[in-house]
């Protein structure tokens, strides 16, 4: 789907790790699930991090910590089969997901990640298994996100393309086939291409995964050998021959399927109601972490584009084509680790038993890319354990009652504890009054001496150069009260810009209060281009944009404050005129801006 790359972004989820306690750790009494069916009643020893008894009987040995289990179900830390892992790293552990399976990402972020796991020293996060950079046509998916990626176009780039991604770490290849929609056509790989790569990468002992979002382009993949298919698709139910040749074609080619229903609920206009309602869960989610839950890909509600998927999966489960648990967290409508117990439920409402769907986010992704060392409850394994309230066998909404978490044997509780700490302090009413708006409301005032304001520390450049990008900005007084932006975007960033910001506080990125307003309204001329208001509030580290034109007339653009879903305008740390992600040179005219009540 679509996933967006960030260092700087990535760093600031860096915050919490935990301590290497761990030691000896007796599980008593639980119900467990070991990754393929449950057991009633066992007690589980853990040393270090490594499971050493997985039905242990007896007295506890001495200076274990006990953790009773009765009434609980213990699992297997959970595995997310599909995401994009480029912030937030932190977060996956706080909902029992202790790996993650990346579908596209940042090689910095890949080597970083895989580095940390090495050295052992990824205890505070989920551990990650990247394919790093896909295998896409230039121009096709993937390429859109304003980072310069390499492509391939022949079968005869196949083998350099998948000994450059190995060389740089991917630990599996992953590849595109996806042409877009007749109203949004796309770029894509064509099939001998598909075949060439699959063969590539397994001549290098490496799984080959391939996006698809359509039946056709889904038997192709199975056809041309793929291991996996990433995604199922939206659509009306499959007729009954169609349905029954495409589950016989994955059966015969012996491929896994990870149907990634949070992110097709999101196409088709659905939230996840199940985490957004659930207290516990949403207590765990910062302003920002849960602002993606609430806005999906599809802007009306279209419960009927669910129906191919959810079929497909109850014939490929009825089948036992292997099925994986995957989120395409990182994409609108989703969140790391939450989305992944909302896509656990999804898939028993979609026809899987409770087992098969914990199966499905624990023995089954490890089994598929061949993870040997964990997804069970097993001597040997690692320590990466969920310990959950309830009969996690019956009712898989056991998993929102998080007891506990281990990662690599030591407990996660801590971090969960100061994660629901930070998100009760952003909560927490705010008692300052709002910022004493000027009369009128407006607040630049552009001479030749000062881009000034009578509100907070004024206007400064903007550019992605502090994250690390190339792109530059001149700003130059045209006349008192207007302000002529030439920005120059170039690749450098994920999601290269340029303009002209305004900061609200008293020093840069210091918070405002200016819930005094609910609109912006500035006037603008310029070269046609489509440009974005971007807006920061505490807390967040992506804006929210709200998109405006420039055209070669002067004219006046309201953007209510409303539109910026997820910001909270009493903690406002920015609020900038952008140019960008698309590459190349803009030219625009500013004046006038307000904050006014209109």
């Amino acid at each position: 789907m679509k996933p967006v790359f960030s260092t700087l972004l990535f760093a600031c989820g860096l915050g919490l790790t935990l301590p290497a306690l761990a030691g000896t750790w007796l599980i008593r009494d639980a119900r467990v699930f070991d990754g393929e069916q449950m057991h009633a009643k066992r007690s589980v020893l853990v040393t270090d991090d490594k499971i050493v008894d997985a039905d242990f009987h007896g007295a506890a040995p001495a200076g274990a910590r006990i953790v009773d289990g009765a009434g609980r179900t213990l699992l297997p830390g959970l595995i997310d089969a599909h995401v994009h892992a480029y912030r937030h790293l932190e977060l996956p552990l706080m909902f029992g997901v202790t790996t993650q399976i990346d579908m596209f990402t940042g090689v910095d972020t890949m080597r970083m990640m895989s580095g940390k796991m090495r050295a052992n020293d990824n205890r505070g996060q989920a551990d990650m298994y990247s394919a790093g950079t896909l295998a896409t046509a230039p121009g096709g998916h993937g390429t859109e996100y304003g980072m310069a990626i390499p492509t391939l176009s022949r079968p005869e780039e196949a083998q350099a393309f998948v000994d450059a991604r190995i060389a740089e770490g991917s630990y599996f290849i992953k590849i595109v086939m996806e042409g877009g929609s007749p109203a949004h056509p796309m770029k894509t790989l064509d099939l001998p291409t598909v075949k060439a790569v699959i063969a590539a990468a397994h001549a290098r002992g490496k799984l080959a995964v391939v996006h698809i979002s359509n039946l056709a382009d889904a038997r192709a993949a199975l056809e041309a050998g793929a291991d996996g298919l990433a995604h199922l698709f939206n659509g009306p139910a499959l007729g009954n021959e169609e349905l029954a040749a495409f589950v016989q074609l994955a059966r015969q080619k012996h491929a896994f399927i990870i149907p990634t229903l949070s992110v097709l609920e999101s196409i088709a206009g659905l939230r996840e109601e199940d985490v957004l309602g659930d207290a516990g869960l949403a207590g765990l989610l910062t302003k920002e972490q849960i602002a993606p839950l609430k806005v999906t890909y599809g802007v009306q509600p279209k419960p009927a584009l669910m129906a191919a998927p959810q079929q497909v999966v109850a014939a490929l489960g009825k089948a036992g084509v292997p099925l994986l648990a995957g989120t395409d967290a990182g994409n609108t409508g989703t969140q790391y680790g939450a989305s992944l117990l909302h896509e656990v439920g999804s898939l028993v409402q979609a026809g899987l038993t409770p087992q098969q769907a914990l199966a499905a986010a624990t023995s089954a992704p490890a089994r598929a890319f061949k993870l040997a060392d964990r997804g069970r409850v097993a001597k040997g394994y690692k320590a990466n354990l969920l310990l959950v309230q309830g009969d996690a066998g019956s009712d898989v909404g056991a998993l929102h009652r998080i007891v506990e978490v281990w990662k690599d044997g030591d407990a996660a509780g801590a971090l969960r504890k100061a994660q629901q700490d930070k998100v009760a302090q952003e909560l927490a009413p705010r008692t300052q009054p709002p910022v004493a708006l000027p009369d009128g409301g407006r607040i630049s005032q552009f001479t030749a001496d000062k881009l000034a304001s009578p509100v907070g520390m004024g206007w400064v450049p903007s550019t992605d150069q502090f994250a690390g990008g190339k792109s530059t900005v001149e700003l130059k007084v045209q006349e008192p009260g207007t302000v002529l932006v030439n920005a120059k975007v170039v690749p450098g960033f994920a999601y290269p810009w340029a303009g002209l910001a305004f900061m609200p506080g008293a020093q840069i990125m210091q918070p405002a209060d200016l819930r005094g307003a609910r609109m912006l309204r500035f006037r603008v001329k310029g070269d046609g281009r489509r440009y974005n208001v971007a807006v920061l509030s505490s807390g967040i580290t992506i804006p929210v944009n709200q998109g405006f034109e420039a055209s070669g007339e002067w004219k006046e653009v309201a953007l209510p404050f409303d539109g910026f879903k997820g910001i909270d305008f009493s903690a406002v740390t920015m609020i900038a005129f952008n140019a960008g992600p698309v590459v190349g040179d803009y030219q625009f005219q500013i004046a006038d801006v307000r904050l006014v009540n209109e």
